[in-house]
This record gives structure tokens, C-alpha cells and sequence, in this order.
């Protein structure tokens, strides 16, 4: 008996916008991208990660499939706790409960990086995202593909989106999701690239351990954007994913 599969909603990382989905929407025709408050075309929300998830919450389906990436991850994690009933299942790209390293959490950026990136954004914003885009890209067998696409989705840096912008960047440097993600009961399935330089991979392992019902795969040779390098890995898992029919994964997490 053939399971319908659920609706898949894709959200991005910081300073992007949904654009960057298009290899994984060729793979994964039926998914829905949205661009993040005040990135690409969507209006800024609030200062707070509750305030742009709301506005997301806002045009999710229930029981969606929420894929996100990065920035997108908290974003998702943060859904799928406070609003379940928007979330069934979770893929989490490059994901981190926590982004700025702490004197309990090194797999994470120095802090000193993110809030250099931060006062160089307010000064040369668009060199700045530059910048990040090279460092995701960094460690990737397809650097210089990923690095392109990375920069071709940007969302300008202009008087439109750069307090949204500089306000994503202080969303990273400020949240930490370590209490709630036992509270998430959704299965997981996590996606993470073994040289992502901005993401270390153990803070992927600790979120397959501490979530209720997670897996992770980790990708060879890829950096930060996996959903770049490995659009139809990615889209396998995702698709797998949407239409598992079981209640979840073994309780056991699994790592391959």
C-alpha cells in the first residue's frame, strides 16, 4: 500500500534566499521553498527566532516535512517544538543547537568570528556575505559549483533586507536550543558534510544523540551545503523521509 507523502517545505540559511533550493527542487518536484523574514521576497518579522518562526508557521500546511538548512534548522527545530502539529518529520542540513562556541559546547564557531562577521557586516555588508558563502563552501569537492550557486541565491545586502540581515546574525549569535530538543518527538532525519568548516559534524552527532528519535548521515568531501554538492543524496533521504509510514525510527539512533 503506497503512503501519500507528506508536504515538504524547504527553508534556507542566513543571508540567502529560497533560490538556493532549485538543484534540490529538480530532484524533489513537489517541495515548497520559502524565503526566511526579510530575506528574497518575504517581509521582515520581528527581533526574536519565536517572531520569523511564527511568520514561517504562518503559511506551513500541518504535517509538513520541514527541511532546514543552517539558520533554516533552528528555525525548524524551534517549529517543531512549539507548533508540532506543523511538523511531522524534520531533516536538519548543517545543523547545530547552538551555532557560537560556550565554555559546554566547542562544536560550534569562536564566538569572536561570528561577532567579527557581525561588525563587518554593519560596515561592508556585501563583502561580508561573500565571505560566508566561501566559508561554506570551504572543504567541498565542489567548491567552486557550491561557491557560485551560494552567491547567485544571495539576498542583497540592500536598504530593503540589511536590518533583517544584520538581525539573522544576531539570531545565530544568541540562540541556544540545547533545553528544548528533547521536547522534539518528531522523527529526524539530520544531513551533515564531514569538512563543514562553519558547522564542526560532532554538533550534528550530539543533536542525533539527544533528540527522541534521530538519524544522521554524513557526507565525505562535502562542506556546508550539502543540499548543493549532494542534491540527489539529499533528496533521496528527504523523499524517504516523507513517506516512511511507520510511526518513526528505531529507538536506537543510527549513524552511517
Amino acid at each position: 500500500m503506497n503512503t501519500p507523502a507528506r508536504p515538504i517545505v524547504l527553508l534556507h540559511g542566513w543571508g540567502l534566499s529560497s533560490k538556493v533550493w532549485a538543484p534540490l527542487q529538480a530532484e524533489l518536484q513537489a517541495a515548497t521553498a520559502l524565503d526566511l523574514p526579510g530575506h528574497g521576497s518575504a517581509l521582515p518579522a520581528g527581533g526574536c527566532l519565536s517572531a520569523w518562526a511564527d511568520a514561517l508557521v504562518a503559511q506551513l500546511p500541518d504535517g509538513a516535512v520541514l527541511v532546514g538548512w543552517s539558520l533554516g534548522a533552528h528555525l525548524a527545530l524551534h517549529i517543531a517544538a512549539q507548533h508540532p502539529h506543523k511538523a511531522a518529520r524534520l531533516v536538519l542540513i548543517a545543523a547545530t543547537p547552538r551555532f557560537v562556541q560556550a565554555p559546554d559546547w566547542p562544536a560550534a564557531l569562536p564566538t569572536a568570528t561570528l561577532a567579527a562577521f557581525r561588525a563587518d557586516f554593519d560596515t561592508t555588508p556585501d563583502a561580508t556575505q561573500r565571505r560566508f558563502t566561501a566559508l561554506q563552501a570551504m572543504g567541498d569537492g565542489r567548491r567552486r559549483d557550491v561557491t557560485a550557486a551560494l552567491n547567485a541565491a544571495l539576498t542583497p545586502a540592500d536598504d530593503a533586507h540589511r536590518a533583517a540581515l544584520a538581525c539573522g546574525l544576531r539570531l545565530l549569535a544568541d540562540t541556544d536550543l540545547r533545553a528544548s530538543i528533547g521536547s522534539v518527538h518528531q522523527p529526524v532525519r539530520l544531513i551533515h558534510g564531514a569538512e563543514d568548516r562553519l558547522m564542526p559534524a560532532a554538533a550534528a552527532e550530539w543533536l542525533a544523540d539527544a533528540l527522541p528519535d534521530g538519524r544522521l548521515s554524513v557526507f565525505k568531501d562535502c562542506g556546508h551545503a550539502p543540499l548543493l554538492s549532494r542534491p540527489a543524496d539529499c533528496a533521496a533521504l528527504i523523499a524517504a523521509l516523507a513517506t516512511e509510514a511507520t510511526p518513526g525510527f528505531p529507538t536506537t539512533p543510527g549513524h552511517h
